[in-house]
């Protein structure tokens, strides 16, 4: 499978988000994230439509909770027929393998189970915040690489990282466990609110499996250039 550019679409409305999607090329396969911003306001009706625009839907709703409530809510978004969905690594070993087992409950019969990918340190979190805020004695990089292996032994397919941290970890893992990183700036891109960046080019060659674009395609004057600019970076041999 091609590596996918999943485009972030962090919108007040859904006609902006549209907008923008009738701008790039219709022929390609093109990948998208559904976060939280555009959930609550929309509901599973936005994911349904975008699924039914043959869209690859990412839906990044990061649950948190017990076992028990993270399983009946994964058993519901498996129906929803993403590509995949999140929750957090610090939630701990039972709450991860509740939404493996949700997901596969609530996969319609015949359809492919939704991969599920645990956030480990969000890309805003800097050394300082893991120490000062959440008081945590590992380094950022040994954090991040706990909360790895922690997720993958829950049955996770993947985790959700920086891609500076990616490189350190990747050959202790499975050929299929995936690193999809967030925290993607252009050259010459201001940061915004990401403490840990990298160009697409060089998480790629750190070995990202998938990366996450915001703002330097939803925001851009010409998105449609600037999509295809990051997606050359980013699949360039």
């Amino acid at each position: 499978m091609t590596k996918p550019l999943f485009i972030a679409l962090d919108f007040d409305k859904k006609a902006d988000m549209w907008a923008l999607l009738k701008q790039l090329d219709p022929s390609q396969e093109i990948h998208v994230k559904v976060g939280m911003e555009m959930f609550y306001q929309y509901g599973s009706e936005i994911v349904r439509e975008l699924s039914d625009k043959g869209f690859k839907i990412f839906l990044d709703l990061k649950l948190h909770d017990i076992p028990n409530t993270v399983k009946r809510s994964a058993k519901q978004l498996a129906k929803l027929g993403v590509y995949c969905t999140t929750v957090h690594a610090l939630g701990g070993k039972e709450m991860i393998k509740a939404a493996k087992e949700g997901l596969i409950a609530g996969t319609p019969a015949g359809k492919p189970v939704p991969k599920l990918l645990a956030v480990t340190e969000l890309t805003s979190i800097s050394e300082e915040v893991l120490k000062d805020e959440q008081h945590c004695s590992l380094p950022l990089k040994d954090e991040v690489k706990a909360l790895a292996h922690q997720a993958q032994e829950a049955g996770a397919d993947g985790i959700i990282c920086s891609p500076l941290e990616v490189a350190g970890m990747k050959a202790e893992f499975p050929d299929d466990f995936m690193f999809v990183t967030p925290g993607i700036r252009p050259k010459n891109y201001q940061k915004d609110d990401q403490a840990r960046v990298t160009t697409p080019a060089q998480a790629r060659k750190n070995g990202s499996s998938a990366i996450v674009v915001g703002r330097p395609i939803t925001q851009a004057a010409d998105p449609a250039k600037a999509y295809q600019e990051i997606l050359q970076d980013w699949r360039e041999n």
